[in-house]
C-alpha cells in the first residue's frame, strides 16, 4: 500500500486494525509502542512499500511471527525515495528500526565506520548454513574492512533494457544491438508519435543506469572503480566525458519522454508508458518484470514485452556480458536495539529470511531469489524464460556493478543525484559535472 499521502507512516499491522474497526487513537497507540529506539515489545522492521515486492517481505513477516509467537516483528513501509532520508535520518538520530532494510555498500559502511550497525561476521561463523545457501557475490556489498555487516536478502536485480515488441512492430525496426542502434531509432518512433524512452526523470536514481552502463560499456568496469577508490579528478577521465557526452546527446535528440523530469518510479508511470505503448523502451530494474506482469494487463502474458542486456558501445572497452543494479538487498540490525531485539532479529535472519514460502512467491513476481538450489523452482514459473534470462545475466556477468548511488558514500550519493537531474536538463556540461562531483568524490 502506498502511503504518499500521510504524513506518519503506518504499520501493516496498525493498518489491519483500523480495517477490522480498531479505534484510529488506539491503533496509533500499538503501532507507537514497538516503534525505534524502544527497548523489548518485539522488534521492528522497515523496508519498501509497493506491491507486488512489499506483500512477499510482509508475507515473510507473518510466517516468522506465527511460527515464533514469543518474537514479533513489527513492520512498517515506506516509498522509496522517502524511505532513503527517513532510515539515513532515523539512524543518525539513534532511532532506527532493529532491522534495517537497504543496498548495502556506501551507505552501509557509512553505518559501520560510525558503529550504528552490528558487525554479524562471528553470527555468520556460527551459522555456516545461513552464508553457503546464498549467492556469494552477494556478500561483497554486505562487506566493510573484511567484516559483514549484513544478511544478504530479497533478489538480484540487473538493470535491464525493455521494450515493446508491439510498437517495434508497428514501426517496423529491430531492436538495438549497438548505441549507433539506439540513437537511429530516436527519430523512427518520434516520427510516429511514439517516446523513444519512458523515464521516470523526477526519482533522479533512474537517469543514473543510463551512466552507469555508459561508463561500463565505453571504459569498462576500471572507470567507476577509480571514483570509489577516491581517485583525484576521477570522474574527469577522458571515457567518464565521452559517456557523459552520449547521454547528453540522447536528451538533445528527444529520446526520452516529454516532461520526463516530472515523472516519477514510486508511480509506475514510466513502467505505464511502456506497457500502453507510449514509449518504445525503458532502462530499468529487473523488478519491472513484475510491475508490468501485475499491472500492465495482458501485456506480458501475450509477449508484448522484450527485453535484453544493454548493448555494446561503438569502440567501448568494456564487455558487454556486464551489468548493473543491485546484486542483493541487505537487512542489518541497529547497534541502538535491545539485547532481546537483536536476538529476535538474527533468528529471523535464521530461519524467516528467504524460506521455501518467500522463494516461491518470488519467482511467481518474476524475480530470482539469491538463495542458492532455485533451478528447478525457476524453471516451472510461468515466468521462466524471464527468470534464466535474469539468471543466466547475474551468473555470467564479468562484472556486477553495483548501483552509484549505493556504492558511494551518502553525502557523494547525494550530490551525484543533485548533478545528474542537472545533467539530464542539460543545464550543466560534462565537464560541469565531472567538476562537481570531484570535489565530494572520497567524502
Amino acid at each position: 500500500m502506498r502511503r504518499k499521502d500521510m504524513t506518519i507512516p503506518l504499520s501493516r499491522r496498525t493498518l489491519l486494525g483500523l480495517a477490522a474497526g480498531v479505534p484510529v487513537s488506539a491503533a496509533l497507540a500499538a503501532c507507537g509502542s514497538s516503534g525505534p529506539g524502544k527497548s523489548g515489545g518485539g522488534a521492528t522492521y522497515w523496508y519498501i512499500s509497493g506491491q507486488p515486492n512489499e506483500g512477499v517481505r510482509g508475507g515473510a513477516v507473518d510466517a516468522f511471527n506465527k511460527a515464533h509467537p514469543k518474537e514479533q516483528i513489527t513492520d512498517t513501509t515506506f516509498q522509496n525515495d522517502a524511505y532513503k532520508t527517513k532510515i539515513k535520518t532515523a539512524i543518525g538520530a539513534g532511532k532506527a528500526p532493529t532491522i534495517i532494510w537497504g543496498w548495502g555498500g556506501g551507505t552501509l559502511r557509512t553505518y559501520a565506520k560510525a558503529g550504528q550497525v552490528e558487525d554479524l561476521t562471528s553470527w555468520f561463523g556460527e551459522h555456516p548454513e545461513v552464508k553457503k545457501r546464498l549467492f556469494p557475490s552477494s556478500f561483497a556489498a554486505a562487506t566493510v574492512d573484511g567484516k559483514i555487516y549484513a544478511m544478504p536478502c530479497d533478489v538480484v536485480q540487473p538493470i535491464v533494457l525493455y521494450y515493446n515488441r508491439k510498437v517495434f512492430d508497428q514501426v517496423g525496426v529491430e531492436p538495438p544491438k549497438s548505441w549507433d542502434d539506439i540513437m537511429a531509432l530516436v527519430p523512427r518512433f518520434n516520427a510516429k508519435g511514439i517516446a523513444p524512452f519512458a523515464l521516470g526523470g523526477q526519482s533522479r536514481w533512474t537517469n543514473m543506469m543510463w551512466l552507469e552502463f555508459l561508463f561500463d560499456r565505453i571504459g569498462g568496469p576500471e572507470v567507476f572503480q577509480a571514483i570509489t577508490e577516491g581517485e583525484k579528478n576521477a570522474w574527469s577521465q577522458p571515457d567518464a566525458i565521452t559517456a557523459l557526452t552520449k547521454v547528453q546527446d540522447l536528451v538533445k535528440a528527444h529520446g526520452f519522454i516529454k516532461g520526463f523530469s516530472s515523472i516519477t518510479a514510486d508511480s509506475n508511470a514510466d513502467q505505464a508508458l511502456l506497457y500502453s505503448g507510449r514509449a518504445a523502451m525503458m532502462l530499468h530494474g529487473s523488478w519491472s518484470y513484475g510491475i508490468q506482469q501485475t499491472q500492465g494487463g495482458d501485456f506480458v502474458s501475450s509477449g508484448g514485452l522484450g527485453y535484453m542486456n544493454f548493448p555494446p558501445v561503438e569502440g567501448g572497452k568494456g564487455d558487454p556480458s556486464d551489468t548493473v543494479g543491485n546484486p542483493a538487498q541487505y537487512l542489518s540490525i541497529s547497534s541502538k536495539a535491545s539485547a532481546e531485539q537483536k536476538k529476535i532479529a538474527k533468528d529471523f535472519f535464521a530461519t524467516g529470511v528467504l524460506q521455501e514460502d518467500e522463494m516461491k512467491k518470488w519467482i511467481d513476481n518474476g524475480a530470482v531469489p539469491i538463495r542458492l538450489g532455485t533451478e528447478k523452482l525457476l524453471a516451472a514459473s510461468k515466468s521462466a524464460d524471464f527468470l534464466k534470462f535474469t539468471y543466466d545475466i547475474a551468473s555470467k556477468a564479468k562484472v556486477f556493478g553495483q548501483s552509484w548511488d549505493q556504492a558511494l558514500s551518502p553525502a557523494a550519493a547525494e550530490a551525484l543525484l543533485d548533478n545528474i537531474v542537472k545533467l539530464f536538463q542539460l543545464s550543466i556540461s560534462p565537464q560541469g559535472f565531472a567538476r562537481n562531483l570531484n570535489a565530494v568524490t572520497g567524502t
